[in-house]
């Protein structure tokens, strides 16, 4: 009899209970080999290769594209090829991949006896699916052909998001490559839009279909046929629409939202910091970020972290702050290293690395935590004042709204001064209300100064 494996979905390395199929590079009956690419997941923060931890024929996959799978869960099963390189025990990353051989439990003890050595040997490696020692650092940046098409995973999914067919692409990467631009490209001019005819089928003539007046079924109307007023159906009473699962970053994005209002105390303060002297050429984002370095030296109490469990509060030396972005996949807050030792040019290149890499999904997990406190620019878009969401362990966040001209009184009468809206939620079991309300005035100091 065969021996046969399961492969349980492993923790991708962020901690999440799930990840998303993007896209298999296999099907059932296929022969893979160690450390093929069997397939893409989307997690909340990278898309990444998952490599088959067998050689063999591929029996069983959990699901289709866009699915969700749960860690620890089934995610292929193999029937292994003997006369194929398969992982030695000593080989093994330590990792649990679920399943093992099926007639051999005897093996167990002996993996179990290797793993301590293994762990001590790579615990800098940070990865946790497949042969890592010779691998991981590029797994998740390999662009892998797929039915003849090069692209990495997180093309792949960008494609599968704006409806491109990738094999209509015209690829402008290194090496027949397709790129981000290419896919962005391509779904702006439509000219790869998947279910669509090819470019020679165009041609053909359309004129010979005669307008059909459609019936405007979807209308809505307060009268009735007879042109009487008729009661309308009151909102809430059917979903017409269909339920979506949420997915990646957005289904993240709500476990953290939903953890956070569970577990901070909420206050928020807000004022208005008069910017009317400033000269030209200042740069909002990174005059806000100085502001709050120098309001976290003036009050070190907001740029901290707290254990609720513990009732701990650790005051950070550095001011690394949290830059909330905003994407059609859902929000990501990238961190602003070392934002206290960075001139104002040096914030500009960071916040334009940060936002590049956010758009392109090719910035490292590592980046997306750690930060001490938070940044909301909501103002680029519209909005005067906020209750941002603090997210443990931070203690606070700061939200910037759109800037307004308003009367302000001065010597003599008054004059049209530009102000920014600025609002403060802070975590009231670390901090206290005054050491909020002095957080905004040296913000509001530092921000009306000249340059």
């Amino acid at each position: 009899m065969s021996d046969t494996k399961t492969f349980l979905l492993p923790d991708l390395g962020e901690g999440l209970p799930d990840a998303t199929i993007v896209e298999w590079s296999v099907k059932v009956g296929d022969t893979v080999r160690l450390d093929d690419t069997l397939v893409s997941m989307e997690t909340a923060k990278a898309v990444v290769e998952v490599p088959s931890p067998v050689s063999g024929k591929v029996l069983k996959l959990a699901g289709g594209a866009g699915d969700v799978i749960v860690t620890g869960t089934m995610l292929a099963e193999f029937e292994i090829d003997p006369n194929l390189p398969q992982r030695a025990d000593g080989q093994d990353t330590g990792h649990h991949h679920g399943g093992g051989h099926a007639p051999a439990p005897q093996a167990e003890p002996a993996a179990a006896a290797a793993k301590p050595a293994e762990a001590a040997e790579r615990a800098d490696s940070g990865t946790v699916v497949g042969a890592m020692q010779s691998s991981d650092a590029v797994r998740s940046e390999q662009a892998v052909a797929v039915g003849g098409v090069k692209a990495m995973p997180a093309v792949r999914a960008l494609a599968r998001k704006l409806g491109v067919d990738l094999s209509r692409v015209r690829a402008t990467g290194n090496d027949g490559v397709v790129t981000n631009d290419d896919v962005k490209r391509a779904a702006a001019d439509g000219s790869a839009k998947v279910g669509s005819a090819p470019p020679a089928a165009v041609a053909a003539p359309v004129v010979a279909r005669a307008p059909v007046a459609e019936a405007p079924a979807a209308s809505r109307s307060t009268l009735s046929q007879a042109g009487r007023p008729m009661r309308t159906q009151p909102p809430g009473v059917a979903v017409t629409g269909q339920p979506e699962q949420l997915k990646g970053v957005r289904r993240n994005m709500a476990r953290v939202m939903a953890d956070a209002h569970s577990k901070v105390v909420p206050t928020t303060l807000a004022d208005d910091a008069d910017i009317n002297a400033w000269q030209p050429g200042n740069d909002i984002t990174g005059r806000l970020v100085r502001a709050i370095v120098v309001a976290c030296k003036t009050v070190p109490a907001l740029n901290a972290w707290f254990d609720g469990d513990k009732l701990t509060r650790t005051l950070h030396p550095q001011v690394d702050i949290g830059i909330a972005v905003d994407t059609d996949d859902g929000l990501f807050v990238p961190a602003l290293r070392n934002a206290d030792v960075l001139d104002s040019r040096g914030v500009r290149e960071a916040i334009n690395r940060l936002r590049a890499q956010v758009e392109d999904r090719s910035i490292p997990a590592s980046e997306l935590s750690g930060y001490t406190i938070s940044l909301s620019n909501f103002g680029m878009f519209a909005g005067r004042y906020a209750t941002p969401v603090v997210v443990p362990p931070t203690v606070a966040i700061v939200a910037a709204g759109k800037g307004r001209h308003q009367m302000t009184p001065v010597m003599g009468g008054f004059e049209s001064h530009k102000v920014i809206p600025l609002s403060l939620t802070f975590d009231h079991r670390a901090c206290t209300g005054g050491e909020a309300a002095r957080f905004l005035k040296a913000m509001i100091d530092d921000l009306a100064r000249p340059n």
